[in-house]
């Protein structure tokens, strides 16, 4: 175990033996021959006294000196010890969002009951729920790109430097071959192409084999991406990652920062394929066009030579920082053409206030999004399909542009994907972005699932809206039982 942590339990259990003999710091201070400031130390975590005053300590405290120096706690404050010798604090990535160990290790010293309580509470939810440590390590590094609102200056000016250093031009037909060879001559990659189709998990694009730099990857990818993950293997190199995920997509990984690198060199080589200074210049034009059809987004895609979620991850970055628009969400989903479900994939929010929150719900999303409608035209036989809508929810009085674009997996059968972008509807946006009252613009009343939905003559629902019938009835109970308090009061 940590020395901070072995030193924060023998404090927790001096402040609490102390307290059940009903002696303050200074009455044991007075008969201890020991400070009052450094009996407080001790009990703050801070400091871990030597034999001999532990021994004074045990015999005043009426406990044997091992007792005293046991990692053991009394039930109430048990889950801490095991929380301590689970190290599960270490694999929390508490610096991201600016929090230091020891102050953690001070709260939970000053209040432990309290804290005992909110980490038992969470342990439950976590078990009922069946919440891994995965999808913690997940939503963590969601919520960091949502706290930076997915912008970070060191990574886009390092991404800069290299490549102007070694002439990375994307609009070259050659790209995927540059790539390529860089990945060989400058870091001694061997680039092989195979089938990893009859892999149970026949999603696998690539495969990197750390002892001999082998980069396998199979022979059914796309050339998008395929392009992405040399990008994002030169990433992975040149920012000399030693805990990174060797699958793409991933299937497991060990520890935070295999996530976190993950997403440093996902984010890396978004800007190595879509320099800033160029998308920025063609989403000035296309945003003072009062008229625009799928054309204009397709040419996008078909210029930068990357795949659409690619160049949507890639919006997310641009959209706030250079626009403005801080308060925009990214949703992924999939759709099972045989079964006819869709489920959402990916979700990232910068605001709490959005209305589209159901990620991995067992509900049924709503028919009148613009990110399962793009699925029709696929499904009709085009290989990829656009579409552009103003969401309103009237049950949250808000209205979001959406833009999505849908295209068939490769790899599975009867499976497709579409990526979204919404930006909520405001004063500022309008004064941007000039194409709202375009002919290709639809325009929708939606809600985020079927069962919470207030929207009754929906000819696309697929649940009745339960939740909210129990609302309805909850309120009639509280208005009678109200009516009878009046009435005898």
């Amino acid at each position: 175990m940590e020395q901070n942590y072995i030193k924060l339990i023998f404090g927790l259990k001096l402040r609490q033996l102390r307290t059940e003999k009903e002696l303050s710091l200074a009455d044991l201070a007075e008969v201890s021959g020991i400070s009052k400031s450094y009996l407080n130390e001790i009990e703050k975590g801070k400091k871990y006294p030597k034999p001999d005053k532990v021994a004074i300590l045990a015999n005043h405290l009426n406990v044997s000196y091992d007792e005293l120096v046991s990692l053991k706690l009394e039930k109430n404050l048990a889950p801490i010890t095991k929380i301590l010798e689970s190290n599960i604090l270490k694999e929390i990535p508490f610096e991201l969002f600016g929090i230091q160990q020891n102050n953690l290790i001070e709260i939970i010293s000053n209040a432990p009951a309290k804290v005992n309580a909110f980490i038992s509470t969470i342990i439950e939810i976590a078990r009922n729920y069946n919440f891994e440590k995965e999808n913690f390590y997940l939503a963590s590094v969601r919520s960091f790109q949502e706290a930076n609102h997915n912008f970070f200056y060191d990574l886009e000016k390092d991404a800069l430097s290299f490549t102007k250093k070694y002439q990375i031009n994307t609009e070259k037909k050659t790209i995927v071959n540059d790539l390529k060879t860089l990945l060989k001559k400058q870091y001694n990659y061997t680039i092989l192409k195979e089938s990893l189709s009859t892999h149970q998990f026949n999603n696998l694009r690539s495969v990197f084999v750390k002892n001999s730099k082998s980069l396998v990857i199979s022979d059914r990818i796309e050339k998008e991406q395929e392009l992405f993950i040399y990008a994002k293997e030169i990433a992975f190199s040149h920012l000399k990652f030693e805990n990174r995920l060797t699958t793409f997509p991933w299937i497991q990984f060990n520890n935070f920062d295999d996530v976190l690198n993950n997403f440093y060199a996902s984010y890396f080589a978004g800007v190595l394929l879509i320099p800033r200074i160029s998308l920025l210049a063609d989403l000035k034009i296309l945003f003072q066009k009062t008229e625009i059809t799928p054309l204009h987004f397709k040419a996008l895609l078909r210029k930068y030579k990357v795949a659409p979620e690619t160049f949507f991850q890639r919006l997310t970055n641009i959209l706030p920082e250079d626009f403005g628009f801080k308060d925009l969400f990214f949703l992924r989903f999939s759709y099972d053409l045989k079964h006819k479900s869709y489920e959402l994939t990916k979700e990232l929010h910068f605001s709490s206030s959005h209305a589209p929150r159901a990620y991995q719900s067992k509900e049924h999303y709503c028919r009148r999004w613009i990110s399962l409608k793009v699925f029709n035209n696929i499904e009709k036989g085009e290989e990829e399909s656009f579409g552009i809508q103003i969401s309103s929810y009237p049950d949250h009085d808000e209205s979001y542009l959406i833009l999505s674009s849908a295209t068939k997996d490769p790899f599975v059968e009867n499976q497709y994907r579409s990526i979204s972008i919404g930006l909520p509807i405001t004063d500022f946006l309008k004064k941007k972005i000039s194409f709202l009252s375009s002919k290709i613009v639809q325009k929708e009343q939606v809600g985020v699932t079927c069962e919470r939905c207030s929207i009754l003559d929906c000819d696309l629902r697929k649940r009745n809206p339960v939740y909210l019938e129990q609302e309805q009835k909850d309120k009639a109970t509280i208005d009678f039982v109200n009516s009878i308090k009046q009435k005898y009061n």
